[in-house]
């Protein structure tokens, strides 16, 4: 599979030269000029007959001044022999007012096949008799008659056509001739505009698309977008953008597989250190002393935790979580959990304030909202203990309200902000951490975990300090008449609504 590919790929970029696109604009464009010189071939053509026919009269009328003198006067047979053999007429007749003059060759008029009227005539009747000559002709005689210059004096003459059928194939000859040789080099010249314009800049994408598609890890095979303003301007810098982006993420799922394989190398062993703690923690529970007895269900159920973010590890980066077991509960036990696992250190001055009412209840999954709580939470701490300056409130603050059929929890503190980049980046794995060394996985796994419950995350950007994280929850509807006690009062229960 992969060598056919390969070989198609081949193909691709080296295209026999009949297949280019190069080659057939060439051809369409010599096919075009010539359809073009062909629609200006035929009526030229019908012209020159007609031209042809007015020179053959025009100069048979310059017998008329041989009898302008005197009606009368009889011409030599040299004469009109002379004038017939100009013209190639058999009869010249002409005729002013009602009296004519006729100058003949022999006596016998011989058949007429059609009469072209010189002075009046339509293009269609042109372009028919021109075709019908120069197919047909050869061996008739055409009348041809028309006005003498400006004057009511006419003239008509009988010629046979054959000699007008063969000016008409040395002219449609020299016209055809010319026609190709102008078609050539329009299309060459059309070719080379339009080779230069748009064939090289396509095939230039063609051959990065390629490149790219063979080595997307290589930073050379990014195409260098040029600065034209056109449509493949527009496409070169988008086909780069593209590019960029594609090898950032290539590069953030090849960080995301390592992480992946080198956690799932820990996995096993972890999870056999973390059954021994489970089975010593398991014995504190029978000590005693108060305290013990105090903190051993609490280490227990970290313990149970661990063990269970141990088996579930690589859940993020497949097909995602497990869809989360939602049940009615209270939100003050979860945040305990969360401040206790915490462990703030009470010598970096942290305060953990917590402002939600115990019978704050809501609808979800409790280890899952502990994951998105928790990773909140570290993320603040750890954001605030690098302040060293004993003068500067560091806080964290947990509270919770309602608005109609939503719950929502605020999670905020008092420390640097997010910078500009993290903002930018802010739910996505490997681009959103605030510090340096970080992951960005944090926010990503609690943002799938919110949206996996049919919440948002959001970031509360109106600070001038701190962050500020809301969570919103779909929770049970409430009645209707509470619903009309909330719109009647102002919302309350998180800080800076």
């Amino acid at each position: 599979m992969a060598r056919d590919k390969g070989r198609k790929r081949t193909e691709t970029a080296v295209l026999a030269p009949q297949r280019r696109l190069s080659s057939k604009i060439l051809l369409l464009t010599i096919l075009f000029v010539m359809i073009a010189e062909v629609l200006i071939f035929v009526p030229s053509v019908a012209n020159f007959r007609m031209t042809w026919l007015k020179e053959k009269l025009n100069t048979a009328a310059a017998a008329s001044v041989l009898i302008s003198s005197d009606v009368e006067l009889e011409l030599p047979l040299r004469v009109q022999d002379e004038v017939l053999m100009a013209t190639g007429a058999k009869v010249i007749a002409l005729r002013f007012g009602e009296k004519a003059r006729f100058i003949r060759l022999s006596d016998e008029i011989p058949p007429i096949h059609s009469h072209v009227d010189v002075s009046d005539f339509s293009g269609a009747t042109a372009i028919r008799d021109s075709f019908e000559t120069l197919l047909f002709g050869g061996g008739r005689f055409l009348r041809v008659h028309g006005a003498i210059g400006e004057t009511d004096n006419h003239i008509e003459m009988i010629l046979p056509d054959g000699p007008l059928r063969d000016a008409m194939l040395i002219y449609a000859r020299n016209v055809a001739v010319l026609s190709l040789l102008i078609s050539l080099i329009t299309a060459s010249l059309v070719f080379l505009a339009i080779n230069r314009i748009a064939i090289r800049p396509i095939r230039r994408m063609t051959g990065s698309m390629l490149q790219f598609s063979q080595h997307p890890d290589d930073p050379e095979a990014v195409i260098a977008a040029s600065d034209r303003n056109d449509e493949l301007g527009i496409a070169e810098r988008e086909l780069s953008a593209m590019q960029e982006q594609l090898q950032e993420t290539l590069k953030s799922q090849k960080r995301l597989a390592d992480l992946g394989l080198a956690v799932s190398k820990i996995n096993h062993d972890m999870r056999n250190i973390l059954a021994s703690a489970q089975l010593m923690s398991d014995r504190l529970s029978s000590v005693s002393d108060p305290s013990v007895q105090r903190f051993a269900p609490k280490l227990v159920r970290t313990l149970d935790r661990a063990v269970s973010y141990s088996e579930n590890v690589l859940s993020y980066g497949r097909a995602g979580e497990e869809p989360p077991n939602r049940r009615r509960i209270k939100l003050a036990p979860v945040i305990s959990d969360v401040e206790d696992l915490l462990g703030i250190d009470p010598a970096l001055g942290i305060e953990f304030s917590a402002n939600v009412p115990d019978d704050f209840e809501l609808d979800a999954d409790s280890e899952q909202l502990f994951r998105v709580l928790m990773n909140l939470c570290r993320n603040a701490v750890q954001a605030m203990q690098g302040d060293k300056d004993p003068a500067t409130v560091k806080r964290l603050s947990i509270s919770a309200g309602r608005m109609g059929t939503t719950a929502l929890i605020s999670v905020e503190d008092t420390g640097p902000g997010l910078p500009e980049k993290a903002r930018e980046n802010l739910f996505s794995a490997f681009k959103g951490s605030a510090r340096a060394g970080g992951t960005g996985l944090g926010l990503a796994i609690a943002q799938e975990l919110v949206r996996a419950h049919g919440g948002s995350l959001e970031l509360r950007d109106a600070r001038s300090v701190g962050t500020q994280f809301e969570i919103r929850l779909p929770d049970a509807p409430v009645s209707l008449e509470a619903e009309r006690e909330r719109r009647a009062q102002p919302s309350a229960g998180l800080p800076g609504r």
